[in-house]
């Protein structure tokens, strides 16, 4: 019995295993992003008018962009969390021979909703970089044939 729940842990597991190599993602873009905030940071000071407010848009822009990524990695880490007591139900249940197969749905289920919650902010974090990083029309110099 107990070689079948490590058969039925083992999906779970691969679920933790992908939800690492986003967290890892997730936590590259955050530092980033924080190095970009710390560069504006140093010039908010130093520019005036247009540049000045061009630079307080793109630091309001950056800090969006942290509080999506962080929350994104918060929902992450809790969905790891829950896939990790499905693992511990699953092998809960063979041990004290309880009925917790609708324990271990329910934290899966959660943790899959998660999942997706993060995936979700993840998304709209990825619009506003690209927001972000649209070169100007007038750089493009599209009435010029080249």
């Amino acid at each position: 019995m107990i070689a079948q729940t490590i058969q039925l842990a083992l999906a779970p597991v691969f679920v933790l295993v992908a939800m690492g190599n986003i967290l890892n993602l997730l936590s590259s873009r955050l530092g980033r992003v924080v190095d970009r905030a710390r560069a504006l940071q140093d010039r908010h000071m130093a520019t005036e008018g247009r540049d000045h407010d061009e630079v307080v848009q793109e630091i309001r822009m950056i800090d969006r962009r942290i509080s999506l990524i962080t929350r994104a990695i918060r929902l992450m880490v809790i969905s790891g969390l829950l896939v990790g007591g499905t693992v511990a139900v699953l092998f809960l249940e063979e041990l004290i021979d309880w009925k917790l197969q609708r324990v271990a749905a329910a934290t899966f289920l959660a943790a899959i909703g998660l999942l997706m919650w993060a995936l979700v902010l993840f998304l709209r974090e990825t619009q506003i970089a690209a927001q972000q990083l649209r070169i100007p029309r007038m750089y493009l110099e599209l009435e010029r044939e080249l």
